[in-house]
């Protein structure tokens, strides 16, 4: 199958696309409260970033999210009073996707920052759709160890449930916990989501959909719940690299550990590492993201495309 590295313009004609640049004049005013000591915490495993890239890329994505939130608030509080004054705080959710290896929770950990400075919205929730994988005991009776992170490998109807009721506005809505050492899911532990202002919603297909009915019953897809939808981009050779060096600095690290799944790989050297990483990333992930992620990129409000060392170069925002 080729690689489909570069953006079709053409075919992402609702976009109006940005510079880095260009992109960057959008922050306006926006403050940088942002430390260096808080960006050390938010930081992922082999994702650089800096501050400038915070003050040129994440504040005007900030600014431009904060502006929909608010207008979303003015509507609800419309529709508040249309319907007499009934109704349950809804929070604002923000849906981002992309490829493994491209940094989704390091940026999802950055905007919860940011978000969350902003006084219109101080409260703000971060749930990845890790946790609602399959356990690896269904994932291994149903012979799909091998496509963990494809679609199928999802409990889809605990994650629309899910959604269902925060978007109704429940109270102490909980959604499951996933353990990257053990690589499986927490039994009976949970993120406990309580109304908050914000709500991200990080994961690979999270923009996927499905087929539509034929007796026209309505099916949801996890994007519906979404008020605004991001896609981390970059071409298949970085994300590649991206995903290698990781893989390399996990050995030294939580692979280490006796109780990790993949703790088989600690002993390796540096060539059988490479080896195995690139096994995985060609067989597994590069399959996923040309069949199931990456065809869901235009259906994105918003896309950042990355180049070299996870520095954003351009920007596509989605027409009104």
């Amino acid at each position: 199958m080729p690689a489909q590295d570069e953006l079709d313009l053409e075919a992402l004609s609702p976009f109006r696309h940005f510079t880095r640049e260009e992109w960057a004049r959008l922050r306006a005013d926006t403050p940088l409260t942002l430390t260096e000591a808080d960006l050390e915490k938010v930081r992922g495993l082999a994702v650089e970033i800096d501050l400038e890239e915070v003050e040129e890329v994440y504040l005007p994505l900030s600014r431009l999210l904060n502006l929909h939130v608010a207008a979303v608030q003015r509507l609800f509080e419309a529709r508040q009073q249309f319907l007499g004054g009934n109704g349950h705080k809804v929070p604002f959710i923000i849906g981002l996707a992309g490829s493994v290896a491209v940094g989704k929770s390091t940026t999802a950990r950055l905007l919860r920052e940011l978000l969350s400075r902003w006084d219109d919205h101080p409260r703000v929730d971060l749930v990845p759709t890790d946790g609602f994988l399959l356990p690896n005991k269904e994932l291994q009776r149903r012979g799909l160890m091998g496509r963990k992170g494809f679609p199928e490998s999802y409990d889809l109807p605990k994650l629309l449930r899910f959604l269902t009721d925060v978007r109704a506005g429940k109270r102490k809505v909980r959604a499951p916990v996933y353990d990257h050492l053990t690589y499986d899911v927490v039994p009976d532990e949970y993120i406990e989501i309580d109304q908050p202002d914000i709500l991200i919603i990080e994961g690979l297909n999270v923009l996927q959909t499905g087929r539509l009915p034929r007796d026209g019953k309505a099916i949801p897809f996890v994007s519906d719940f979404f008020d605004f939808s991001l896609y981390l981009d970059a071409p298949e050779a970085l994300l590649r690299e991206w995903y290698v060096r990781r893989f390399f600095m996990l050995r030294k690290t939580a692979f280490a550990d006796p109780r990790s799944y993949f703790h088989r790989y600690a002993a390796l050297d540096d060539v059988q590492a490479e080896a195995v990483a690139t096994q995985i990333w060609e067989t597994i992930n590069l399959v996923n993201l040309r069949e199931n992620i990456r065809p869901t990129r235009p259906r994105a409000d918003l896309i950042l495309r990355k180049g070299a060392h996870h520095r954003v170069e351009e920007v596509f925002l989605r027409h009104i």
